[in-house]
């Protein structure tokens, strides 16, 4: 029989998938709100004063070493470094565990998510093709899993649990595309190959630890560093280090279940025999030398990735989201801003998002179905696939960073910003309208 400390510690080390969607369903509420925040700042003349301060310089100065910021490029390329490692480790725990890990369940996200961002990169590049503007095709590829999941918290029991577990899955296959476009097609300046073979000798020294299941967090901590540094100084976007550190972090554990059962449950046999039932407070040396050695096999039982994944998650959906939400969503809605001459970008991520990713993910979801090579999720339908699709076109964060690589020109920059925020507030609307009417004509049929 299992004991309770025992089905405790299962709880924890296979929870990380609830704790994500349940913190990043909270996160979208308080992004939400950030992004309000911000975007008024930027439109009253009275508080626009206060967007200053991301135009502070800090930096790291130690003897000759000196690496120097501006307050929101430290957000931009350092505190979302640590957005993406959290990122990875929800990409690699569902390839390892998760939804991802089996091919037929894995394949309705995979297609539904290359469908949600090679529909709206067309049509995007429909209205952009051979314009100065045509670089932004990144824009509307992506879903803002937070938002998502602060939508599918407001629609409770109309949304399935199949469905919810669809879209979080494929927001994380979408998220994957996404880092892979960025590390790929923008480079944030010309590529140093001296830094990049730095930035790979750290990465082999990662990987050797991950091969002798190291399991001391600064081991990786103190590496991820010098890694961030190496690809930041190497052109390549320095968010991938998060990604790339996401890889090395140990998924294996050093006792298996059958072996942590049969010692915790020993080890709880001479807790009771060690234990003076009239005492309140544990005071035994023994007893608490035993807890001690609990703990430890709690810690062995206990992936790496999942531990990283347990402190990550709060202060990247609190803090980090939030901050990045405050100093990028900030754009001036003037008279003029989508009457300039870059108003083809509102219109390629305004149809990008709205139109070609519930279309490209219905599409592809449809097809993957029809041969046979996916299912539906549990009672499902395909209207409420549609719908769900809808919720997809959501793009916010990814969106917003990508906006800001694509273009240099300040006005293109806050064109695609404005449509950003325009679209995504539609598609929240209109997202959580669709799947409220279809599960409501489920239910009633």
């Amino acid at each position: 029989m299992k004991t309770g400390a025992f089905n405790a510690t299962r709880k924890y080390t296979r929870n990380a998938f609830q704790l994500f969607t349940r913190s990043g369903s909270i996160g979208g509420f308080i992004l939400f709100f950030c992004a309000i925040i911000a975007v008024v700042v930027a439109n009253v003349p009275s508080l626009q004063h206060l967007m200053n301060i991301w135009d502070l310089d800090m930096g790291i100065e130690v003897g000759k070493f000196s690496i120097k910021m501006d307050f929101i490029q430290w957000i931009n390329d350092g505190l979302m470094a640590i957005f993406f490692l959290n990122v990875g480790l929800e990409i690699k725990h569902e390839i390892i565990a998760g939804e991802l890990s089996q091919p037929k369940k894995a394949m309705l996200p995979i297609f539904a998510a290359l469908g949600g961002m090679i529909v709206p990169a067309l049509i995007y590049t429909f209205f952009n093709a051979g314009t100065p503007s045509a670089n932004g095709w990144g824009i509307p590829m992506a879903t803002d899993i937070a938002f998502a999941m602060g939508v599918l918290a407001l629609l409770g029991k109309s949304c399935t649990i199949g469905l919810k577990v669809f879209l979080t899955a494929l927001a994380i296959v979408d998220d994957l595309g996404s880092i892979i476009v960025l590390a790929v097609f923008y480079p944030t300046h010309a590529i140093h190959i001296s830094f990049l073979i730095y930035a790979a000798i750290v990465m082999l020294f990662l990987l050797a630890l991950n091969y002798m299941n190291t399991r001391n967090p600064w081991m990786y901590i103190i590496l991820g560093l010098f890694l961030w540094y190496f690809v930041f100084k190497s052109g390549i976007h320095a968010t991938i280090a998060g990604v790339l550190l996401a890889i090395t972090i140990p998924a294996k554990t050093r006792i298996n279940e059958v072996r942590f059962h049969t010692n915790v449950q020993h080890l709880l046999n001479k807790f009771k025999a060690a234990s003076h039932s009239e005492l309140d407070v544990i005071s035994s040396p023994e007893q608490l030398d035993i807890l001690h050695q609990i703990n430890n096999r709690v810690d062995d039982i206990s992936p790496l990735t999942d531990r990283f994944q347990v402190a990550l998650n709060t202060p990247v959906n609190y803090l980090i989201m939030p901050l990045f939400a405050l100093a990028n969503a900030g754009v001036a809605f003037s008279g003029g801003i989508f009457g300039s001459e870059f108003f083809s970008i509102a219109e390629g991520v305004f149809f990008g998002l709205l139109v070609g990713k519930p279309v490209g993910i219905f599409l592809f979801s449809w097809l993957s179905i029809k041969l046979r090579l996916a299912q539906l999720p549990n009672n499902s339908t395909y209207r409420q696939l549609f719908a769900m699709g809808m919720v997809g076109s959501i793009g916010f964060t990814m969106s917003l960073f990508i906006d800001n690589l694509a273009f240099t020109n300040p006005d293109m920059v806050s064109v695609g910003k404005a449509a950003v925020l325009v679209t995504s507030a539609i598609a929240v609307i209109l997202g959580y309208l669709a799947v409220k009417i279809t599960g409501r004509k489920k239910k009633e049929a």
